[in-house]
């Protein structure tokens, strides 16, 4: 069964304060996402989808498209404020001062008409490492198209955070048999002196004492194309029940937590040894610079990547 990797690259970076989907990190100008995609081409995926902005586009095929060789199967998708939106509903959003898309689960939904396969979502600015990829590969080769049984990346809390400020991170809970049973998303999660607490949960304004060893969703989800047709209607009653306010968020792990609940799907939670790192602040480059630098000393990594082509 082939295997498709969607790459979510559609994102402001308010917090980051630029367009970081094309901020080098590589010793040759390589962006982050190319390392995610190269892990995943050497773990077996067939094709890659590209989600992003019309205005980062031009940005987008120098920096990044340019740079990938030529047999690489990979398309570009849109996400845009009135994707997927009756003309009435985009104006009126704006009329009430929105200004960007509406999250993680409506970007899933602007690639929908590009993937036709079992496919892994992902980030484009978090490094989520090879063994990662083959997981949720090697979950995802033994699935059909239809089937609901989809998987997750889980990474441990303390494996996850910046010195630089909070994280948004969904936090899972498992059922007795290994699988997701909930992720809340936790919007505001801070580390310091080795403890870690949200201060962004589901109950606005509380604080919760986290112990680090916590499973968290950084976004890397293994789905079928059944997920569309489930996803769909769900936004569709998002924007009904008047929450497309200025900052509303359609999160994807909001998403699978009410098909979970409702047994509508299951989704087995696949524990990955890797280490995050990404660019959710500027003050975070330099570290992420550092790392890919190692990994490239240490043999992970040719320099420049796609020196010798393709993995193999």
């Amino acid at each position: 069964m082939e295997t498709a990797l969607l790459v979510l690259a559609a994102g402001l970076g308010s917090r980051y304060g630029g367009v970081k989907q094309v901020d080098p990190v590589g010793p040759a100008g390589e962006t982050i996402l190319e390392y995610s995609v190269y892990d995943a081409l050497a773990a077996g995926f067939d094709e890659v989808v590209f989600l992003i902005r019309r205005g980062i586009e031009a940005d987008f095929r120098e920096t990044v498209l340019g740079r990938l060789p030529a047999p690489l199967r990979s398309r570009l998708a849109f996400q845009e404020l009135e994707s997927l939106l009756a003309p009435g509903e985009a104006a009126a959003a704006r009329e009430a001062g929105r200004t960007k898309p509406w999250g993680t689960g409506h970007a899933l939904l602007c690639a929908a008409s590009a993937i036709g396969s079992p496919f892994a979502v992902i980030n484009a600015d978090d490094f989520y490492g090879r063994e990662s990829f083959r997981l949720v590969r090697d979950f995802l080769a033994a699935r059909g198209p239809e089937s609901r049984d989809w998987c997750m990346a889980g990474y441990e809390l303390r494996r996850t955070t910046s010195p630089h400020g909070s994280v948004s991170r969904g936090l899972c809970g498992l059922g007795p048999d290994g699988r997701l049973a909930s992720v809340t998303e936790h919007t505001a999660i801070e580390e310091a002196g080795g403890r870690f607490v949200s201060r962004g949960g589901a109950a606005p304004g509380a604080e919760l004492e986290l112990g680090g060893g916590e499973l968290v969703s950084m976004n890397f989800w293994g789905f079928t194309p059944a997920v569309f047709g489930l996803a769909e209607p769900r936004f569709r009653a998002f924007l009904a029940e008047g929450r497309g306010s200025p900052k509303a968020e359609f999160y994807l792990p909001s998403l699978v937590d009410e098909l979970v609940r409702r047994g509508e799907a299951s989704v087995s939670v696949l524990p990955t040894p890797e280490a995050w790192f990404g660019l959710t602040y500027r003050e975070d480059a330099p570290a992420a610079r550092a790392r890919i630098a190692e990994l490239v000393r240490a043999g992970a990594y040719p320099s420049p990547l796609w020196g010798a082509g393709l993995p193999r």
